[in-house]
């Protein structure tokens, strides 16, 4: 008796049945087309653009109609003059055209050779106007008997304009300027480090926090229940009422609670700027060294803030684990110490390591938290807050979305080297 093996290609059924399920995943492609990879590749088309906030207005023609002359007595001529321009002072526009409708009781003298005249209606092809252009189309005219009785407002009609405005997001303008400009920059790197310094100690010491308050959560103990509650209000109260809190609490007047407490235990002679102090010099051990300050409570804020969320993570994935092994360890005379090192321990290595991803990735986009507290100053500017500086502070659209490629980049090599180092969970 012989095998036929499987099969070696699909059947038109199964083609069907396949053609059938890409045609249903269609609009679920489409939505992640224009939600994850447009933006993305919007952002990359940018940083190669030398684009300011202001380029994108885009340019538009202006005019300025007026008749000049003194009109007393039939027959006097007069100039209607439109004074056009460009009010763009980069872009170019393209086959401009304007049409107006002249006044019936002016008769037409004269004209520009670019226009023409249809009883009433007046247009003009200007052609091309570059950047700053301006120009006046002149055309002679004289008044009637019927514009001495009742004289006529020239500016009644507007102009209408129709041409082709130059789209600095969309011309094969492309320059490596920004990205020349980011990396020659002298605070790039210090701005780096302040980024990798934030996110990693920030990341760490959440998990840390998260860790050991989802082992004492795991525990049963009267008010378990309202003590969870409590632990989580740090991530569900709303950002800036935590980040006032914050500044009110670290304040170095007369207000600021910690460095009145600070003051009457001895500890400090004099108030401490907490979030407007760059870094103090620290003597150890023979070894002098500075420490940031006002990046290190920034830190501080970042793991109060995130712990809960680490905490919920491992608390349910504690709860997971069955009792058994700790009985079992018990009865062979483990150490709680040793069995939360080597039973605890490898069973929440799989979603740590998710978390410590998704923390390290949030944490360094992480913008709102920096910029309520600090606004960036006292060595606490990271390269999100650098973004926001560059595209509206700066108006240097093209510089913000440099900065943005770059720390899309780390995050891609980072995320690269996790996914091929990380461990796996044992569930």
């Amino acid at each position: 008796m012989t095998s036929s093996g499987p099969p070696k290609g699909l059947g038109p059924l199964a083609k069907r049945e396949m053609r059938f399920a890409y045609l249903l995943l269609l609009p679920t492609f489409a939505i992640v087309l224009s939600v994850v990879l447009f933006p993305l590749i919007a952002n990359l088309w940018i940083s190669f653009k030398p684009v300011t906030l202001g380029d994108l207005r885009a340019p538009s023609m202006l005019v300025n109609e007026r008749l000049m002359g003194d009109i007393v007595a039939e027959g006097d001529k007069a100039t209607l003059r439109y004074r056009v321009r460009n009010s763009s002072r980069k872009g170019d526009i393209a086959d401009v055209t304007m049409t107006d409708t002249l006044p019936a009781s002016l008769n037409v003298l004269s004209f520009d050779e670019r226009c023409t005249i249809d009883g009433t209606a007046l247009t003009c092809v200007l052609g091309d106007y570059e950047a700053r252009k301006r120009e006046d189309i002149l055309i002679e005219v004289a008044a009637t008997e019927a514009f001495i009785s009742t004289p006529e407002n020239v500016k009644s009609s507007k102009p209408v304009f129709e041409f082709v405005p130059e789209n600095v997001l969309t011309n094969n303008d492309f320059t490596l300027d920004n990205f020349r400009q980011l990396f020659k920059a002298s605070d790039f790197w210090p701005v780096l480090w302040a980024s990798l310094y934030y996110t990693i100690a920030g990341t760490v010491g959440a998990l840390i926090v998260g860790l050991f308050a989802a082992q004492l959560m795991n525990l049963a103990f009267r008010g378990r229940s309202f003590l969870r509650g409590l632990f989580l209000s740090p991530y569900v109260a709303p950002v800036i009422a935590v980040a006032l809190a914050w500044v009110l609490l670290l304040d170095p007047g007369p207000g600021g609670t910690l460095n009145a407490l600070l003051m009457q235990l001895g500890v400090v002679e004099g108030p401490i700027n907490f979030l407007g102090r760059r870094d103090i010099e620290i003597s150890l051990m023979g070894l002098s060294f500075k420490f940031p300050v006002a990046l290190t409570v920034v830190i501080i804020f970042e793991i109060w803030r995130y712990f809960p969320l680490a905490m919920l993570f491992i608390l349910a994935r504690m709860q997971s684990v069955s009792t058994d092994i700790y009985e079992a360890a018990e009865i062979d005379g483990a150490t709680p110490l040793q069995q939360f090192r080597f039973i605890s321990l490898p069973q929440l290595a799989g979603i740590m390591a998710v978390l410590f991803l998704l923390r390290f990735i949030w944490t360094f986009n992480k913008f709102d938290d920096i910029f309520l507290l600090t606004g960036g100053a006292a060595g606490t500017r990271t390269l999100t807050v650098n973004v926001y500086e560059q595209a509206f502070a700066v108006s240097n659209l093209g510089a913000g979305a440099a900065v943005a490629v770059v720390v899309f980049i780390i995050l891609l090599m980072f995320s690269v080297i996790f996914f091929k180092f990380s461990p796996e969970d044992d569930a």
